[in-house]
């Protein structure tokens, strides 16, 4: 067949049209394939990526039920104990002559049975998961819980140590959580609960164990003290809190000083205690800090309508009295002694020097022999050393940190900020050696505490006892060192101090060559001629 030069052309045209089409649609093809390529790729990672992050999610949730289930396992097992066969009359009263116990009673007043077992304890079982760190109450929490989650007045005396914190703490939780707190208003405020302590450090301690109890039943507490400023104490007075807006504020646990002042300022109102707590109670009852109690607990309910806890460990005779005025036939737990008692886990050992030029040489030489190492951070290997002034600490601090020791400072001339730096980084073991003035010796726990230097004695036995108590805490045993010279204040305190450590089971001859003679205790305001049957008297204020 004969074709003409233009069909050819057409014909070339036509194919090379249906060739680029068809090199199109492969070329399609591959884009398509391609895409779903990527598509299929994008889809797969995101697979893995949402198995992946299920894993995670089912990860976080099996921890948290296993953390949930640990607590219930917990708690029903501390519940199941309560099936056990209560005390017999025969176990409480060795569980008495073990300890040392007296418990005295008002005459109209039932005994007391203590509690032996955490079981015993009648509480919400949330509540109960804090005697997962116990094996079994402390002597004063056995014997102060019953009649304090009675209603009753109580005061508890025991050697430092000894868990005092929880025995007003539980009580006082309980009684909260039983009564839901009234909507915020000035006629019915929400501050029901108020613990008066003497040191800033130990309001924040005590303010931190019942936050952290507290919060699972909405319930806040606000440290309230000096040294900083006012703006959060005031918000957590209001109820303004920024990380749970759940919890209500109902307790308050604060040192005199900047809890009058927020008083004053009309920023407090403790119209509403009913339940109070004074840590500490023998120094909170003397050394100058009596009137500031008295205002104090005059803003809170009457005495006939609240309940006063006191607790510390040692009682003099002239404080007892003055206690009394606060309270109403409390029943009162003595661990030990009435007298001044020393921790019994304690071992005491003291120094008699000629004069007080050769402490940095002995202190130097002690450190060395307890194997302090200069750089050290070893939890166990902690030792506080105590002074008499802040300029003292401030020296002695100095000299150890030029010897090249890790070492920190507690005083009344730093800031409150520094203070607590230097605690808490004691607490922690980044320094290994504290110098602190008699701020550090009440009342703190700081764990794993081996050993203390007082490099100079204190002003009384009572603040002897205290600070030697900042080691041998919670059934530990612990070591103190002492350097006693016989100068100024400290040869009249010679007699007591041979005295505590006769009944602790430890000598020092050397201190025979001092006065052996032991002063009658007396009331630092009143003195010798202290009564307790003057009835007290507001004093009116007058404006200029």
């Amino acid at each position: 067949m004969f074709c003409s030069g233009l069909e050819v052309s057409e014909k070339k045209k036509k194919k090379k049209k249906k060739d680029n089409q068809e090199s199109q649609a492969v070329t399609d093809l591959a884009i398509d394939g391609n895409d779903k390529k990527e598509k299929r790729k994008k889809k797969e990672k995101k697979g893995r990526e949402e198995g992946a992050s299920s894993v995670d999610q089912k990860d976080r949730k099996s921890k948290k039920h296993d953390k949930k289930r640990k607590d219930r396992e917990l708690v029903e097992d501390i519940s199941s104990e309560s099936k056990l066969t209560p005390p017999s009359p025969a176990e409480i009263s060795a569980f008495l002559t073990k300890h040392n116990i007296t418990i005295h009673v008002a005459s109209s007043s039932s005994p007391v049975t203590p509690f032996l077992h955490f079981s015993q304890l009648p509480i919400p079982d949330p509540l109960r998961t804090f005697s997962a760190k116990f094996k079994e109450p402390s002597p004063v929490q056995a014997c102060t819980w019953p009649p304090a989650l009675e209603g009753k007045d109580v005061v508890g005396i025991a050697e430092t140590g000894s868990g005092k914190t929880l025995a007003f703490g539980i009580p006082a939780l309980a009684r909260l959580i039983s009564s839901p707190p009234p909507p915020p208003s000035k006629s019915s405020p929400t501050i029901t609960t108020l613990v008066l302590a003497p040191t800033r450090e130990l309001a924040l301690q005590t303010h931190e164990a019942l936050q952290e109890l507290g919060e699972q039943f909405g319930i806040a507490s606000v440290a309230v003290f000096g040294g900083v400023p006012k703006e959060g104490q005031l918000k957590m007075l209001k109820n303004l809190h920024k990380a749970n807006s759940n919890l209500v504020t109902r307790i308050i646990v604060g040192t005199p000083g900047r809890l009058l002042d927020l008083m004053s300022e009309g920023a407090c109102d403790l119209s509403g205690v009913d339940f109070l707590v004074l840590d500490e109670a023998d120094r909170m009852l003397d050394k100058g800090f009596e009137n500031d109690i008295r205002q104090i607990i005059s803003q809170t309910k009457p005495q006939q309508d609240r309940q006063t806890l006191m607790f510390s460990a040692t009682w003099p005779e002239a404080v007892r009295k003055l206690a009394g005025t606060f309270q109403n036939d409390p029943v009162r737990v003595t661990v030990g002694s009435d007298d001044l008692t020393a921790n019994s886990r304690v071992e005491q050992i003291v120094e008699v020097l000629d004069d007080s030029r050769g402490k940095d040489a002995r202190l130097l030489k002690h450190l060395r022999a307890l194997g302090h190492k200069k750089a050290s951070t070893d939890a166990d290997s902690r030792i506080l050393i105590f002074a008499l002034y802040k300029a003292e600490a401030s020296r002695v601090e100095g000299m150890l940190r030029r010897e090249g020791y890790s070492v920190g400072a507690l005083h009344g001339d730093l800031s409150q900020n520094n203070r607590l730096q230097a605690l808490e980084e004691f607490k922690s073991g980044k320094t290994g050696l504290l110098v602190a003035t008699d701020v550090a010796a009440r009342g703190l726990d700081i764990p794993n505490v081996g050993a203390v230097i007082n490099y100079t004695f204190p002003l009384t036995i009572e603040d002897y006892i205290h600070r030697i108590g900042r080691t041998g805490r919670g059934g530990k045993f612990g070591k103190s060192i002492t350097f006693f010279t016989g100068e100024n204040q400290e040869r009249g305190l010679a007699g007591e101090l041979s005295r505590v450590l006769n009944d602790s089971g430890f000598a020092c001859p050397d201190l025979k060559k001092f006065p052996m003679t032991i002063k009658k205790k007396e009331h630092g305001a009143y003195g010798a001629f202290f009564r307790d049957d003057i009835p007290a008297t507001t004093r009116k204020k007058i404006v200029f």
